[in-house]
This record gives C-alpha cells, sequence and structure tokens, in this order.
C-alpha cells in the first residue's frame, strides 16, 4: 500500500512541476498537457482506481498525448485572439538625443529611453552631439533618425 501511496503523491508532483515549468518556459502550451497527464493519474490513484506503475505511465502518456490532440490547438486561438495584432510598444516619433556627433548617412550613438542605441542618421545634414532627433523607424538594434 505504501508503494501506492508515494506514486500518488509522485504523480501529482510531477504534474505540479509540468505546471510551473510551462508558465516559466516561453513553449507555446506544450509541457502543460503533461502536466494535466500527471495530475490525473495522481487524482485516479486517490480515487481508489489501483493500477501497477506501468499502467500508471501508459495512461499519463495517453491522456498526454490525447490532451495535446483535442486541446493545445484551441487554447492556442483562444489566447491569441485576445493578443494585440500590432506592435504594442512602437517608438517610431519619438525623441532621440544624440550621444555623439553623428555626421549625415553614418552611425553614431544616441539614447532613447534611457538607454544606448546604434543611431542611422538619415537626413542630410549632420547631428550635433546633444541634439535631439526624432526616430523614424527602427531595424534590429539601430534607430533611424533624423535630425
Amino acid at each position: 500500500m505504501e508503494g501506492f501511496e508515494v506514486s500518488r503523491w509522485m504523480w501529482l508532483l510531477l504534474g505540479l512541476a509540468l505546471a510551473a515549468l510551462e508558465i516559466l518556459t516561453p513553449g507555446g502550451f506544450f509541457v502543460i498537457f503533461f502536466g494535466v497527464g500527471a495530475v490525473v493519474v495522481g487524482l485516479l490513484d486517490f480515487l481508489g482506481v489501483s493500477m501497477s506503475f506501468p499502467a500508471q505511465g501508459l495512461l499519463f502518456v495517453a491522456i498526454s498525448i490525447a490532451s495535446i490532440l483535442l486541446l493545445r490547438k484551441p487554447l492556442q486561438e483562444r489566447f491569441q485572439a485576445k493578443m494585440p495584432k500590432e506592435k504594442v510598444d512602437n517608438m517610431v516619433g519619438e525623441t532621440a538625443q544624440a550621444l555623439e556627433e553623428i555626421p549625415a548617412d553614418a552611425i553614431g550613438k544616441a539614447e532613447l529611453r534611457g538607454a544606448a542605441w546604434n543611431a542611422h542618421n538619415i537626413g542630410d545634414a549632420p547631428i550635433p552631439r546633444s541634439a535631439r532627433c526624432r526616430v523614424e523607424r527602427i531595424e534590429g538594434l539601430t534607430l533611424y533618425v533624423r535630425g
């Protein structure tokens, strides 16, 4: 009886650990279903459904795979529908400050929101040090600015 007691707690703890792992990793709803499988096997053991450990393992795999196949896509669609379609934080149009003189069509450094960025001057005139410049676009970690 003690072996069954250990296995039910093992399944429940495994399920909780896998659910926590899903929260901590950006996996897109995958690990959580193995957590669901483990919790279901542990709860069945608590409810008195007696199975050998290999049978519990097979049930865990079957429930996990079935829940992935049945629930993953609908859950992803539901959560992605709530995500904004456009970029949430757009810095285009904001004002940066040149940290050094940036010649025309050259790259220098500018500060925006307290961070130093590579800044490509797309204007016709140089941007003096400490001058304000407007962010026209962003590519990667480079601001394209105009004085």
